[in-house]
């Protein structure tokens, strides 16, 4: 038995050795990540382009690749990158003449469980919101596809016809080539030892053929690239794990390579045709095991492989057996046992570092291949033009705060999720692992109130408080998978918060201090609304990008002549200070840019009766003509000192109370006691996105995203066209192009049990639209609630359907907000 998959790829015969002095980019790592960066940065002109592999192409984790390529993906961002790829196959045949090893077979996903049916419906809809064809299938028409499988377990089945597999070597040299003729120089056999970094941002790298200076390195070294990252002084969560595959002995096909690739996730195990007549079986062990090795660097040697451990792959052996009744005559040939990266919540690790110039592209969870040609366009867009066409903010390395460079936490989060990578995952379903990190100063109240906890960031956030069910017995449980992580708490919630009052804690909100000189011209720049407002002024505003596509969606607050702090998402303020940081730097602006996140909690109180919870706890008036909206003013609550902000994010009156962080649990307690005698009531998260969805409030990661415009948005309010900013030429051209193409709106389906997850397709009159953004209940109105994108002219009152679980539910455009529209409750 072999652990040798396949014969060593031919290095190009004409690969330079001699190393250059400088560059204007120096990629790291020959597998297909850094050859695609390389050969995009080319196509967009940029010549002096350097990739240096310190063994020969493709040698360090793509070598060993299975290569299955599925495009229906989690994310439409991710699928389109993967059906980009797919294209890039066709140029690179017409450039270099070579075969990058593409074999569109197609795809069959399996289900055999009621869970699963359920999911493959789900996905089903979602690939027509991505252009994907995707059928389903019965059991006959499974078998008809491949009529060696065993279909009797077999409930339903995906097919997606452009689903295929590639060979690893002959997609990097492919890649490599096209590179090459682009002018690309690669050497080989060179290890990089060292990364030059100075004054906060890299000036290039050593080598042990030595020194080469550039503004630009890309870390693309695949399972060794948290060792290349720690060269540059950052700690990525790069997770290197062992990955198994096995390939058997001949079938008594003829052949099988052209057989479609099988997925069948509730028996862990994958396979597809290879060497002619075999089947390369792999799986995801319930029990993974990390790499790290004992001496030196991961991937030090070249085709690094780990011994076979056919114990730990016995059971997804014994499924492949199971599913494909030849395979139990039949032997394994060969196990190719070897490293993959991973990273803590299994999406691509991309972008720039905190060092300026220090890109990173890795942990790929076995999908690198796949996605290798999309990886290289959006990593060569960003380093060139500042910003790539698709939102890759889910996959942004500033997704994680500093804790994510703790090996132990990046380790037990990365394994958690290798073990459950083929389990549904249901929509408000936690993590359970390297749990608690954060927690607000409120932690001490949460167990006697019942909370059920989330986690965003590494915060642990109250989602409902179960003493809260008993306020709404009545309430009915959403159908299907949006009623499975539910509570009649969250009913409870909203109507308490609409009728008196609910405190919220939006302690993990991410806070940024801006101050110094440059502040006020900095932020004017960067933010579309204009934040120049007198001192105590709060301004709802969007950071945008050179494409007007929406970067940040946050709350200025100006403290002083040059003080403002900015309050965005949970998950973004590594993100938004980077952004500033460096549009700083690039304006050489006095500026000082400080998270203060930790330093101060935020209770919200919201609700008809907050004043007067609150006003008998303060000297400072609360009355509407004193303290009016879109105010902030420095006051005591009871002995506690509070920045007290007059803004929702529930419609409803009411105020974010921001306090030092050892004064929260004092505040926390004063609000509840005063708040007693009005039924005030603890509220979670799960409220606070019930109430924004019936005020028309967007969310930034799902309505906003980098690739759509405040315009399209519905935000032009908060848009001033009249003043410079980043931005306003693309708003400026879509503006002078007529009505708009797309618009966010309002949906309100016909049945109020059947609730939206996102992604959901939108038709009308039977034609795609659209595709849902972000849906749930709306308990104030009485009405299931989504938002969708779709063609500009489409007036109010328009009937739609949504495709939920591969079934049409009928809709109706309503004009938004549906919860209180001229906002009187607001400025009560």
């Amino acid at each position: 038995m072999s652990i040798e998959p396949t014969p060593r790829p031919e290095p190009p015969a004409d690969t330079p050795s001699a190393l250059p002095a400088t560059a204007r980019a120096v990629v790291i790592g020959g597998g297909v990540a850094g050859c695609s960066i390389a050969y995009h940065l080319a196509r967009l002109g940029w010549s002096d382009v350097l990739l240096i592999e310190q063994h020969e192409l493709t040698e360090g984790t793509t070598w060993h690749s299975a290569g299955f390529v599925g495009q229906l993906r989690s994310t439409v961002s991710q699928t389109r990158m993967i059906m980009y790829s797919s294209g890039l196959y066709a140029e690179l045949r017409e450039l270099t003449g070579l075969d990058p090893g593409w074999r569109g077979v197609g795809g069959l996903r399996l289900a055999t469980s009621p869970e699963r049916v359920e999911e493959l419906r789900r996905q089903a809809s979602s690939a027509a919101t991505y252009g994907l064809d995707m059928e389903l299938l019965g059991p006959a028409a499974t078998v008809d596809r491949l009529p060696l499988l065993n279909v009797a377990d077999v409930r339903l089945a995906g097919w997606l016809p452009g689903d295929g597999w590639l060979e690893p070597a002959r997609l990097g040299t492919a890649l490599a080539a096209g590179a090459e003729r682009l002018g690309v120089r690669i050497v080989t056999g060179t290890r990089v030892t060292g990364v030059t970094v100075a004054g906060g941002r890299v000036h290039g790298v050593v080598t042990t053929a030595g020194a080469v200076a550039a503004d630009v390195v890309v870390n693309a070294a695949g399972a060794a690239a948290g060792h290349v990252g720690r060269l540059a002084g950052v700690d990525l969560p790069i997770v290197p794990i062992k990955h198994q595959y096995v390939v058997s002995a001949p079938l008594s096909d003829a052949s099988t390579m052209d057989i479609p690739t099988v997925r069948d996730p509730d028996r862990i195990v994958y396979f597809r045709g290879a060497d002619e007549t075999g089947l390369l079986v792999g799986g995801y062990v319930r029990d993974p095991s990390p790499w790290q090795p004992a001496a030196g660097a991961p991937l030090d040697e070249a085709r690094t492989l780990f011994a076979p451990d056919l114990p730990k792959f016995a059971e997804s052996w014994a499924n492949a057996r199971h599913r494909v009744p030849e395979l139990r005559a039949l032997d394994i040939a060969r196990v190719v046992h070897g490293p993959e990266a991973f990273t803590p919540d299994g999406e691509f690790l991309l972008g720039e570092t905190p060092v300026a110039g220090f890109w990173v592209a890795a942990g790929f969870c076995v999908h690198g291949l796949a996605a290798a040609g999309g990886v290289g366009k959006v990593m060569a867009e960003w380093i060139a033009e500042g910003t790539p066409e698709y939102d890759v903010s889910t996959m942004d390395v500033r997704r994680y705060g500093r804790y994510a460079g703790s090996r132990r936490w990046a380790g037990a989060r990365a394994l958690d999720g290798y073990s459950r990578y083929y389990d549904v995952v249901y929509p408000g379903q936690e993590w359970a692992t390297a749990r608690p990190l954060r927690r607000s100063a409120v932690w001490p109240r949460l167990a006697e109130l019942d909370a059920e906890l989330g986690e965003k960031a590494g915060w642990e956030r109250v989602n409902w408080f179960g003493v809260n069910a008993e306020l709404t017995p009545q309430a009915q449980r959403p159908k299907g998978w949006a009623g499975r992580h539910w509570s009649p708490a969250i009913a409870g919630e909203v109507a308490a918060t609409a009728r008196a009052a609910g405190l919220f804690d939006q302690s993990s909100f991410a806070k940024l201090d801006v101050r110094g000189r440059g502040a006020l011209d900095l932020l004017q720049h960067l933010c579309a609304n204009d934040v120049g407002r007198p001192t105590g002024s709060l301004t709802y505003t969007q950071m945008l990008n050179s494409r007007g596509g929406i970067e940040a969606d946050l709350t200025v607050t100006r403290l002083g002549e040059s003080h403002f702090r900015l309050v965005t998402s949970t998950a973004s303020g590594v993100r938004d200070a980077d952004w500033i940081r460096k549009h700083a730097l690039a304006q050489d602006a006095d500026v000082i840019v400080d998270d203060v996140t930790g330093a101060y909690g935020c209770l919200c109180l919201w609700g008809p009766r907050a004043r007067d919870i609150l006003q008998p706890l303060t000297d400072t008036s609360l009355a509407a003509s004193d303290f009016k909206f879109m105010r902030a003013v420095n006051l005591f609550v009871g002995p506690v000192p509070v920045l007290a902000q007059r803004v929702t994010f529930v419609g409803e009156l009411g105020w974010e109370l921001y306090a030092p962080t050892e004064y929260v649990l004092t505040l926390w307690d004063l609000l509840q006691e005063a708040g007693r005698p009005h039924d005030l009531r603890p509220a979670g998260y799960r409220a606070i996105d019930s109430m924004r969805l019936e005020k028309g409030y967007r969310v930034w990661g799902s309505d906003l995203t980098t690739d759509t415009s405040p315009l399209a948005a519905g935000l032009a309010p908060f848009v001033r066209l009249d003043k410079p900013f980043l931005g306003r030429a693309a708003l400026l051209a879509e503006r002078d192009a007529g009505p708009l193409p797309r618009r966010l709106r309002c949906l309100v389906l016909d049945d109020p049990g059947t609730v939206c997850l996102g992604s959901e397709p939108v038709r009308i009159n039977g034609i795609p639209a659209g595709r849902v953004t972000s849906g749930g209940f709306g308990y104030r109105v009485g009405a299931s609630i989504a938002y969708a994108y779709l063609p500009g002219d489409v007036p109010a009152g328009t009937p739609v359907d949504v495709g939920i679980f591969d079934r049409w539910v009928p809709a109706v455009v309503r004009q938004d907000p549906l919860y209180d529209p001229k906002m009187l409750r607001v400025r009560a």
